[in-house]
């Protein structure tokens, strides 16, 4: 690559890099390793690893300071990392991740810093913030389309959701997806598991997770293989414990908190009949993109998102009476359920494709540091009163 196309691209608002927590820092590192290859300087802001390296990957990481309190973590961070910006080489373009962090955006727009904000998912929904909480998310989802060049969107529902609330463009750029062609087995035996011996949730306890209505219908339900759900609730020892008492007296209900090693995590995941995926409030989710990658079928909960990752190639479900139907589904034919799950992994392997994601990152990158913003048109955007509501994707499966 010649100097006059090099890029020096700075990522902020996440924990960084190497990627050990969500979608967001997977995305970073997957796309930054990309475009380093392929001659940029990618510098990464990181906060809290106990790997102090100065590059990783080809990329330039800083590390820098956080308040470790909860409600102010990602904003100390992001606050520290903008004003580092501010006196440091101008970046050709920024990539902010989390529109909770929109109020720092000035701070690089005064350093004439091109700016894309990827809006993540609908934040404010999220049953963890309180009113103060979510009232925030909605004023900052607000003050980063105003402020950003760009905006970016995980999914279509998301940049419906921003079209029908502002009246602003997006750019659709979804994640990539891990194909797991060689099923890891590590770690299954020894939890008493056989391969397509099971049903699998991996998720957050909470509610608009819908974990507890995935262990009431499995409960409800005369299935044979037991239900493995791996997953903790940081904020929420009250819905933990209902879950539990649910699960209470029924062996087949393995709840076995949360799993931080990624081979074992990838072994259940590419074992499981199916993997169950409550997820509801966020664009494209980066467990039903793994469990896609690994071949396993889904049965996902019917909102449009997850409708439009799958492209309707799953068994969906709305209650615990759903989950009981489509659990005994899945049980009472295993070769069709696992033609689904080779179906939404070569959906993953096609449309999901890391290589396209940074081609995407990389192109806007392009774009914004030559001068394309939204900022004249969407400054003084505002919030419609009309609620939206997500388009339902017209695809479907029983």
């Amino acid at each position: 690559m010649s100097n006059s196309n090099r890029l020096t691209i700075a990522m902020v608002g996440t924990r960084g890099v190497p990627a050990a927590y969500g979608g967001f820092e997977t995305a970073i590192e997957e796309v930054g390793r990309r475009l380093a290859d392929r001659g940029h300087d990618v510098v990464v802001y990181t906060r809290g690893s106990e790997r102090r390296e100065k590059e990783y990957l080809g990329m330039r990481v800083v590390h820098l300071p956080a308040i470790p309190v909860k409600q102010i973590e990602t904003l100390s961070h992001t606050g520290l990392s903008a004003l580092h910006l501010m006196f440091r080489r101008r970046p050709d373009a920024t990539f902010v991740f989390n529109a909770a962090n929109s109020p720092f955006l000035p701070l690089l727009r005064l350093r004439r810093a091109p700016v894309a904000l990827h809006m993540d998912g609908l934040e404010w929904r999220r049953s963890k913030w309180g009113p103060r909480g979510k009232a925030y998310y909605r004023w900052a989802e607000q003050f980063g389309v105003r402020t950003a060049d760009a905006l970016i969107a995980d999914a279509p529902g998301i940049a419906d959701y921003y079209r029908h609330q502002f009246d602003v463009p997006t750019e659709l750029i979804r994640y990539g997806a891990p194909i797991l062609d060689q099923l890891p087995e590590r770690g299954v035996a020894e939890m008493d598991l056989t391969p397509e011996g099971y049903h699998l949730v991996v998720a957050r306890f909470e509610p608009e997770n819908h974990v507890l209505e995935i262990v009431r219908g499995y409960r409800d339900s005369d299935a044979k293989l037991p239900l493995v759900v791996v997953g903790s609730a940081p904020y929420s020892a009250g819905y933990t414990q209902e879950i539990q008492r649910v699960a209470d007296g029924d062996d087949r209900i393995r709840l076995v908190g949360g799993v931080y090693d990624q081979e074992l995590l990838d072994a259940l995941y590419a074992n499981a009949l199916t993997y169950l995926h409550g997820h509801s409030v966020g664009g494209t989710n980066p467990s039903l993109l793994r469990a896609m990658g690994a071949g396993t079928a889904v049965i996902g909960f019917d909102v449009p998102f997850n409708r439009e990752v799958l492209d309707g190639n799953g068994w969906f479900f709305a209650d615990a009476a759903q989950v009981a139907e489509q659990v005994m589904a899945a049980e009472s034919d295993p070769a069709a359920t696992a033609a689904k799950g080779s179906t939404v992994q070569e959906i993953a392997r096609t449309r999901f494709r890391w290589d396209d994601v940074a081609d995407e990152y990389e192109a806007l990158a392009q774009r914004i540091s030559e001068g394309a913003t939204i900022h004249p048109s969407a400054r003084r955007a505002r919030r419609r009163s009309t609620d939206w509501a997500p388009v339902r994707a017209e695809s479907s499966t029983s």
